[in-house]
């Protein structure tokens, strides 16, 4: 294990050492830290201090563990005119993210409807790798989709107003889509409206504990019991292909940035023409990822409206709030008492803005912060705290983070096992493969309520209600 200095019980230092530019900081507690079966992520959180124009911290959050390049739960943040963009600090899945809908629906008196609602999802939501959308879009729809994102969604009817206004930058990031290969384009083109693979899911959760019921209130989450769904996916084979293409790209210029320590850090000026059609592209990944999250709210409207005979407004589905993670985002923070525009990268991470931070309809409580568990256990959404600007740049992680990688789980889990611990638990469970049951066992993950300790006790962000799940399906 690497040298630690314990600042607090909630936080550890990487001090400088080698070619580190600042030091690492781990927002972690004891128990969580014996849980490493390696130093692999530490390493990761050191390389990226090396990275030019790193401003504070190389940062990691309690659900961390072994990404490409930087580690998952990874935060750093560059210098806008002397940084760099990383396609290693953003990943693969560009604006992977979760969404939360809220129902009017009680448990209780819904129970009978749960496994035939999500039996009907898992007949509309295409999930898995190969699953192509029955979802069709031309190349204009595609091009619209890329360059404004959920304003594509709601001129066709499939996102209502307050979609947009409770969705992370109302769904839309500025983009220059000449800078997304036709490749992209193409891969993505049958893929809106899917879950995917791995940890993708869409679950069907009941509000289980509120610990702040006005700031649930303004949530739409404000009574126990009611039913509420969860969608994790993001940008699909777009947005693996945009990195695949900026990651070739970067390895033939000349002027990209390359460190010796890991060559999957392999980066560009934020200034240069690869840095900036980079942040374009990723930029139109994301709009891609928000109008593929709604595609599927949609297609969850229409599932409830089925089968439980009412319209959606009547039964009142409504976006708690969608959020990404896996962006680099330009955002201005006070260093050293002077304010500085930054490229914040946040790799299986998300904003965790507290109140004030921000305008619009979260300006008195902050925007909400949702961070799932695994499939067996519960989930929490969150508020950001005031001072989390100073120490976190506003971010937060994204989940209860792996423990176990997808082979040790293989090695470790049966396929009727896992089932027959989901059944136990009272939680119906549909799923395209047996690899992904044992892939995504409960066991696989941090339990979550270690990791909500650490967030809650770093200044980072409180809880607002916990939810349950009582139906998952995975990719």
């Amino acid at each position: 294990m690497f040298h630690l200095n314990k600042l607090n019980d909630f936080q550890y230092e990487i001090p400088l050492a080698g070619n580190m530019k600042v030091p690492g900081i781990l927002y972690i507690n004891e128990k969580i830290l014996s849980q490493f079966s390696d130093d692999g992520p530490l390493k990761q959180v050191m390389n990226v201090a090396t990275l030019p124009g790193i401003v504070k911290a190389s940062m990691a959050m309690p659900d961390i563990h072994l990404g490409y390049g930087f580690p998952i739960g990874g935060v750093a943040a560059f210098d806008y005119d002397d940084g760099v963009v990383s396609p290693g600090g953003v990943g693969y899945d560009i604006n992977c993210g979760v969404s939360l809908i809220a129902t009017d629906l009680d448990y209780d008196e819904y129970r009978w409807s749960v496994n035939r609602i999500l039996d009907e999802l898992y007949k509309t939501v295409p999930a898995g790798i190969d699953n192509k959308s029955s979802f069709r879009i031309n190349c204009e729809d595609e091009n619209e989709i890329l360059s404004s994102g959920l304003e594509w969604a709601f001129r066709h009817g499939y996102a209502t107003d307050e979609d947009i206004i409770h969705t992370e930058e109302g769904g839309h990031m500025i983009s220059n889509i000449s800078a997304v290969s036709e490749k992209a384009m193409k891969r993505g083109k049958n893929e809106l409206g899917t879950l995917g693979a791995g940890n993708h899911f869409l679950e069907i959760d009941r509000i289980d504990r509120i610990f702040d019921r006005k700031t649930a209130e303004k949530f739409g989450s404000g009574r126990e019991n009611k039913l509420a769904i969860m969608i994790h996916t993001g940008s699909r084979g777009l947005g693996h292909q945009v990195a695949t293409d900026y990651l070739t790209r970067l390895n033939e210029y000349d002027g990209s940035v390359k460190i010796p320590e890991d060559r999957q850090l392999i980066s560009a000026h934020i200034s240069s023409k690869p840095g900036e059609d980079y942040i374009n592209a990723m930029n139109a990944a994301a709009n891609f990822g928000f109008v593929n999250r709604q595609i599927i709210t949609y297609k969850i409207r229409e599932a409830f409206e089925k089968i439980i005979g009412m319209d959606f407004e009547s039964i009142g589905i409504n976006t708690v709030y969608s959020l990404a993670h896996n962006m680099a985002k330009v955002e201005t923070y006070s260093i050293d008492g002077i304010k500085r525009k930054l490229l914040v990268h946040r790799k299986g991470a998300t904003r965790a803005q507290p109140a004030g931070s921000t305008t619009g309809y979260f300006q008195e409580t902050g925007h909400p912060v949702i961070i799932p568990g695994h499939m067996g256990g519960p989930s929490y959404v969150l508020v950001g705290l005031k001072g989390n600007e100073e120490t976190t740049f506003s971010s937060s992680c994204h989940g209860a983070g792996r423990i176990l990688s997808r082979k040790v789980a293989t090695e470790r889990f049966t396929v009727d096992g896992v089932k027959d611990d989901m059944r136990s638990r009272g939680i119906y469970l549909r799923a395209t493969t047996g690899k992904a049951v044992v892939e995504e066992s409960p066991g696989s993950y941090k339990n979550i309520d270690d990791v909500i300790a650490v967030i809650q006790g770093a200044g980072i962000a409180s809880p607002v209600v916990s939810l349950m799940p009582v139906a998952v399906m995975k990719g």
